[in-house]
């Protein structure tokens, strides 16, 4: 049996860890993921030519949602976008672990270092072992490469960011941009601690998460930017920060309505299509049990 001190140990342990700021995914946000991936793609593509995978179909596309205006990626036939894992910015934090030194393209700065540090909280630039940031918007002038820059759709930089991810909601930020240095223009890339949030610490800087289920959701306009004292930018954990933004985040995704973009559903329906396994009754709503891969009444 485990002694109190032992458990009291375990307790601190988790209450630091990533995971212990992820959260259940609410209705609304739980439908518009639904009726993103149901529709099959983007009923309204701003820019499209992009890759998830370097060797896979290069039909992903920034995608504007009418209802609501946010901004996310999505390819054809219900995929969603991937996570590759950036380590870019403040290098050999108090939050280094040493699953960054397996990165292969770390690079010392992010796209808004300088924002950070007119902020003046004590940091230079973001550090991906602290701040949750995504990778969102691609630069560059390399011969045949899609670029696409957010700040044309009124989204800001280091604005909120929502990312629904292993069936879990993380608040980030968005904090840097996809460049023109391998072969494709690439979509799909999160700070390692946002992608330990999402699927553990088997994440390192060169594992990330391939499957293309992970929704990007960007908040166009000036209420989505905390600004220099909305959030903790010089918090030494990732717990820290993620919660210092959480308010502004919850408020933001009311967006997206009661109902999501699409409606709300005739029927119940699994709170993850496809993942009501198991007569698992914790994925289906509360008041619904899950029977038969399906939630009912």
């Amino acid at each position: 049996m485990l002694s109190q001190i032992t458990l009291q140990l375990l307790a601190t342990s988790l209450a630091l860890s990533p995971l212990a700021a992820a959260r259940d995914v609410p209705t609304n946000v739980r439908n518009f993921y639904n009726t993103v991936k149901g529709r099959g793609q983007c009923p309204n593509k701003l820019v499209s030519g992009f890759y998830a995978h370097q060797d896979g179909p290069g039909n992903f596309a920034y995608c504007q949602d009418s209802a609501s205006n946010v901004l996310y990626l999505q390819g054809t036939g219900g995929a969603l976008a991937d996570m590759d894992i950036d380590c870019d910015g403040r290098q050999g934090g108090p939050a280094d672990d040493g699953r960054c030194g397996k990165s292969d393209d770390t690079q010392s700065i992010t796209s808004f270092a300088d924002t950070v540090k007119g902020y003046n909280k004590g940091v230079n630039d973001l550090d991906a072992k602290i701040h949750p940031y995504v990778v969102f918007g691609n630069v560059g002038d390399k011969s045949g490469f899609k670029s696409f820059d957010p700040q044309k759709y009124n989204v800001k930089p280091l604005s909120i960011m929502a990312v629904v991810c292993g069936d879990k909601l993380i608040y980030g930020v968005w904090g840097d941009e996809n460049g023109s240095d391998g072969t494709n223009s690439m979509i799909g890339e999160a700070s390692i601690s946002l992608a330990t949030a999402c699927y553990g610490k088997s994440i390192t800087g060169n594992n990330g998460h391939d499957e293309t289920d992970v929704l990007y959701i960007a908040f166009p306009g000036s209420e989505a930017v905390p600004g220099a004292n909305g959030a903790a930018w010089g918090a030494s954990n990732y717990d820290a920060f993620e919660k210092s933004i959480q308010a502004k985040g919850d408020q933001l995704i009311q967006r997206l309505g009661g109902s999501g973009s699409g409606g709300s559903p005739t029927t119940p329906t699994c709170s993850w299509t496809g993942h009501c396994l198991g007569d698992n009754e914790s994925d289906c709503d509360q008041d619904w049990v899950c029977k038969n891969g399906k939630c009912s009444v």
